[in-house]
C-alpha cells in the first residue's frame, strides 16, 4: 500500500476523532485548543518557508491569538417580533451614525463602509449567551433573515466578526 495514502488516512481519522471529541467543550476551551493548534500550524508553515525560529514563534503566537478571539456563537434561534423591532431600530441609528462619520472622514481619508453590522437586541427566554445579536444590511436597510445569534463573548465596537456567512462590524446597541 502507498505510504502517502496511509499517512493521509491516518491524519483524516485523527482529525475526525479530535473534532468529534471537542463537541462538548465550552467556547473558551475550544478557543484555547483551536487557537493553539492554529498557532502551531502557522509557526510550522513559517519555519518551513524559511523564517527564523524566533520569527516562526512570533507568527504562530499572533495567529493563535487571532483564532482564539473569534466570536463564539453558542446558540441561534428565531427572533421574536420584539427582538426584530429592537434590533432594527438600533441598527438604523447605528447605520446613520456610521454614514455621517464616514462622510465627515471622507475628505481626510477613505473609510470603508461595512455592508453588514451586528447589533445587540433584547434577550428573551430562548437566549443562552451573554448577548443576543442580529445582522443588519446597511445597503438594503433591513435586518438579514430572522436569526438571533447568542454569543458568549462579543467583539469590541467597530471590530468585524463572522456570524454564519456574514462578516459584520459589531456596533453594540448603536448608541
Amino acid at each position: 500500500m502507498n505510504m502517502n495514502t496511509i499517512k493521509l488516512t491516518a491524519c483524516a481519522a485523527t482529525a475526525a476523532l479530535f473534532v468529534s471529541g471537542c463537541e462538548n467543550l465550552s467556547p473558551g476551551e475550544n478557543a484555547a485548543i483551536f487557537g493553539g493548534l492554529s498557532g502551531v500550524g502557522a509557526g510550522a508553515i513559517a519555519r518551513n518557508a524559511g523564517a527564523s525560529t524566533g520569527e516562526s514563534i512570533a507568527i504562530g503566537a499572533v495567529t493563535g491569538a487571532v483564532v482564539a478571539v473569534t466570536v463564539y456563537i453558542i446558540a441561534k434561534h428565531q427572533a421574536t417580533e420584539r427582538q426584530r423591532e429592537v434590533a432594527e431600530e438600533r441598527a438604523r441609528v447605528a447605520a446613520a451614525r456610521m454614514e455621517n462619520q464616514r462622510l465627515a472622514a471622507a475628505s481626510a481619508k477613505k473609510k470603508r463602509k461595512s455592508r453588514y453590522i451586528a447589533v445587540d437586541t433584547e434577550r428573551n427566554s430562548q437566549s443562552t449567551g451573554k448577548k443576543s445579536v442580529m445582522i443588519f444590511d446597511t445597503e438594503s436597510k433591513e435586518i438579514v433573515g430572522n436569526n438571533v445569534y447568542d454569543v458568549e463573548s462579543t467583539p469590541s465596537k467597530g471590530e468585524v466578526a463572522k456570524f454564519d456567512t456574514y462578516s459584520a462590524e459589531y456596533v453594540g446597541t448603536g448608541a
